[in-house]
């Protein structure tokens, strides 16, 4: 297993599929509640409450994705997943059924002391609370799954290892912090790169105030092909707690990573430069003197590398007004880049959507909201939930063009390409038109005389833009093709 786990670890993908030490470990207790802890390779405990405890070396090696039961002496085993079967339909109704104390004979001193005896299972609890219920019998089938899955919830002693991913990472920081990552849900935060076209080998800019979810999120899509530079407020190296949760390959990540202070990206800004003496007095005031020039180079050449431009994205979730940021960074994008702004509040949004719309170099700006419930999926129950989350946040997108007026568009090139097209077809015809001896006008004459200049005007005159390439020739013109081609 661990060498499973080593080589999905050096792939360029950032997969881990086996649990490693050192790496953070995301569970779910089976009340529904997460816990996030970091495993280590040494002796200790890891204590999940009336869940349970265990020891912590006992994770390494296992993969991502199972369940687990805890066993009396510390030790782990996979549990069997449950099988979804159909229930039975019965006469048997909830009507006559009185849940009073007076059902349920264990009492919870009684339960407290099963839990503490030796060899004594939080399955086999279970099961007693279940065949001593007075009125168990009574229920419909419906009623005593639903039984039987509060009692687990509640005694069951396990839990289940999630993958890290961005998805499971996002539901544990929207349950247990939304203000924290300023309510991005995980539906919102997925639309957020769909918006923003993130891919390996994208040039991105964030601007992330969520605590790295923003950047975790475009490091996983990247899969370590790519850039991605953060925006700070301060100049020392961010801290991103969030990103350690995804375990990425550090080094991988470190060399398509880096970062800027909103001062450095201002191409007016000069770092302020430390006094050199001539002669260096001692050993180590040259290493720092050494150590300066290295940092002083290695900012010249991330300010250089931003302010070439042509990133394909700007991906933002700040407490700053956006609009702000918005003007600041877009001289940097590329052509058809695309901008993603999230901000929890609405109005904050319809603000930057109406300046947006009155500048050209901005694309179909628009502001949308992600709406999502969860359902219970099982064999004649399947239902939406009764709760769901009330807002996963807004979300303004753009797209940047050049704002170019002599550009054209694809069906303007399409008609004039055609229009040309026509005019030396007739141009070809008409030259093969024999002349009447009579004196008369001349056909190709005045064929000549009026395509001329016309074909000038279209294809090289110097007030258009040249045309653009078309890939797929026109099939209502067949014959115009084959001209065209001699």
């Amino acid at each position: 297993m661990t060498s499973a786990a080593s080589s999905s670890t050096s792939s360029p993908s950032f997969v881990r599929t086996h649990i490693k030490s050192g790496d953070n470990v995301l569970l779910r207790l089976p009340s529904g509640d997460y816990r996030n802890l970091k495993v280590h390779d040494k002796p200790g405990r890891i204590t999940l409450g009336k869940f349970g405890s265990f020891h912590q070396k006992e994770l390494i090696g296992h993969p991502y994705g199972l369940s687990y039961e805890i066993l009396p002496e510390g030790k782990i085993r996979v549990r069997q997943p449950e099988t979804m079967t159909e229930l039975e339909d019965t006469s048997a109704t909830n009507e006559l059924i009185n849940d009073g104390n007076f059902v349920q004979p264990l009492t919870y001193e009684e339960i407290e002391t099963l839990k503490k005896t030796p060899g004594v299972h939080s399955s086999e609890i279970i099961k007693m609370q279940i065949t001593q219920n007075a009125n168990y019998e009574m229920k419909s089938e419906y009623s005593k799954e639903k039984y039987k899955k509060r009692k687990e919830a509640k005694f069951l002693q396990g839990f289940s290892i999630l993958e890290p991913n961005m998805f499971n990472i996002c539901e544990y920081w929207f349950v247990k912090d939304p203000q924290r990552v300023r309510g991005i849900r995980a539906d919102s935060l997925g639309q957020m790169m769909s918006f923003g076209n993130i891919r390996p080998g994208a040039r991105v800019l964030v601007v992330d105030d969520t605590g790295g979810l923003l950047v975790a999120a475009v490091l996983e899509r990247l899969g370590g092909e790519g850039r991605l530079l953060t925006i700070t407020d301060s100049e020392s190296p961010p801290t991103y707690h969030v990103v350690e949760q995804l375990n990425l390959n550090t080094t991988e990540a470190a060399e398509i990573m880096t970062y800027l202070s909103w001062a450095e990206i201002d191409e007016e800004w000069a770092p302020v430069e430390a006094y050199e003496p001539e002669e260096y007095r001692t050993h180590s005031q040259k290493v720092r003197s050494e150590k300066r020039h290295a940092r002083a180079e290695e900012l010249r050449k991330r300010r250089e590398e931003f302010w070439t431009g042509e990133w394909n994205a700007l991906v933002v979730a700040s407490e700053y007004e956006p609009f702000s940021i918005i003007e600041r960074v877009e001289p940097y994008l590329a052509g058809s880049g695309s901008i993603v702004v999230h901000s929890p509040y609405l109005q904050t949004l319809t603000d930057v959507h109406q300046k947006l719309r009155a500048k050209p170099q901005f694309l179909g700006p628009s502001v949308t909201e992600a709406w999502l419930r969860q359902y219970q999926v099982l064999p004649g129950r399947t239902h939406p939930m009764m709760n769901m989350s009330g807002s996963g946040g807004y979300l303004l997108s753009a797209i940047k063009v050049y704002d170019d007026e002599t550009a054209n568009s694809e069906w303007i090139a399409r008609t004039a390409q055609r229009k040309a097209r026509k005019q030396r077809n007739a141009e070809k015809t008409s030259s093969s038109t024999p002349i009447p001896q009579d004196g008369g006008g001349s056909p190709s004459g005045v064929a000549n005389g009026h395509a001329g200049p016309s074909h000038a005007a279209t294809s090289g005159g110097t007030d258009e833009a040249p045309e653009a390439p078309i890939a797929n020739a026109d099939t209502t013109e067949p014959a115009d093709e084959v001209m065209d081609s001699d």
